[in-house]
């Protein structure tokens, strides 16, 4: 298409994330006690990897043609590390196994690019022997990685429906992350790398989708904590207790406080230690202003009629 190399696949799903990235900025506008801001950050990166990866290589571009080539992989090593970080947020991880954190993850890929995909191909010549390098041993570390997450996220006992569902798109999400090194070996399928590429990015987006139901589901609850907030705020400040909204995760656990779960089972169905929730919780006290769990349940648990 267009005298480029693009694939029309690629650039109908261009369109689709672009257009998803606009809507979720101006619903984030309007949300703001759920902030979309990883999201849309996500978003602008799918759209930058669908740009480079459809566009590049072209005849167009002055050479050599391996800057076109170190563009292309950058974006995407980059748009792959980010969705790490953004599931690593999402369920509270530090890091898996063998110090799997978001900067030894960047520094690893960021190093196998440049020892087993620039050095090779400088030495000899070849973007397809570069390429098989590269990709033979990140293919195995997304396979474990992958296989070390599914450990992570799946070590519980009756989630609740929200929680489940969020583990198969998450679950879903990395999967396609890790076939990208694969596909990428087996050969220039746009259509195919794109779509198994953008269904993690559409995965992810029904994640935040039922974020979002979830959280109109419980609206009431979730509005008398932020109306306290904007009354509470400046008695709050003058006592100089640290005042703020909210943020998405202390949302969750301050609806599931409100059910009168525990903290244990607070815990459980999120993925993370007992001890996090604590410190979530505590946060969310400080910032709605009350002394304790008891406390916060009298004053914001919905009134029966």
């Amino acid at each position: 298409m267009f005298d480029t190399s693009i694939h029309w696949t690629t650039f109908f799903y261009l369109l689709i994330d672009t257009i998803i990235v606009l809507i979720a900025v101006i619903q984030n506008a309007k949300l703001k006690r759920l902030s979309l801001r990883r999201y849309i950050t996500l978003g602008l990166l799918y759209v930058a990897y669908n740009l480079t990866g459809g566009f590049l290589p072209t005849k167009n571009f002055p050479d050599p043609i391996i800057v076109q080539y170190i563009i292309t992989y950058g974006v995407a090593i980059v748009l792959c590390v980010y969705l790490i970080y953004y599931l690593y947020k999402d369920y509270d991880i530090v890091f898996l196994k063998y110090g799997s954190t978001i900067r030894n993850i960047a520094i690893l890929v960021g190093g196998c690019f440049i020892l087993l995909f620039l050095i090779p191909y400088f030495l000899t010549n070849s973007l397809n022997a570069a390429r098989i390098y590269f990709t033979i041993p990140v293919s195995i570390i997304a396979f474990i990685f992958l296989g070390l997450f599914y450990r992570r996220i799946s070590n519980i006992d009756n989630p609740n429906s929200f929680v489940s569902k969020k583990n198969k798109l998450a679950i879903i999400s990395i999967s396609c992350l890790a076939l990208l090194p694969i596909l990428t070996v087996i050969g220039d399928y746009q259509w195919l790398t794109f779509t198994v590429m953008n269904l993690a990015f559409y995965a992810i987006t029904v994640i935040e989708v039922n974020r979002y139901l979830r959280f109109l589901k419980n609206k009431p609850e979730a509005f008398e904590v932020f109306a306290s907030q904007k009354v509470e705020g400046n008695e709050a400040l003058k006592n100089k207790i640290y005042y703020g909204d909210l943020t998405r995760r202390e949302v969750e656990v301050a609806l599931s406080i409100l059910r009168g779960l525990p903290y244990k089972e607070i815990a459980r169905d999120f993925f993370i230690a007992e001890s996090t929730v604590s410190k979530h919780a505590s946060n969310i006290f400080k910032k709605t202003a009350v002394k304790n769990r008891g406390q916060f349940i009298s004053r914001f648990e919905p009134k029966k009629k």
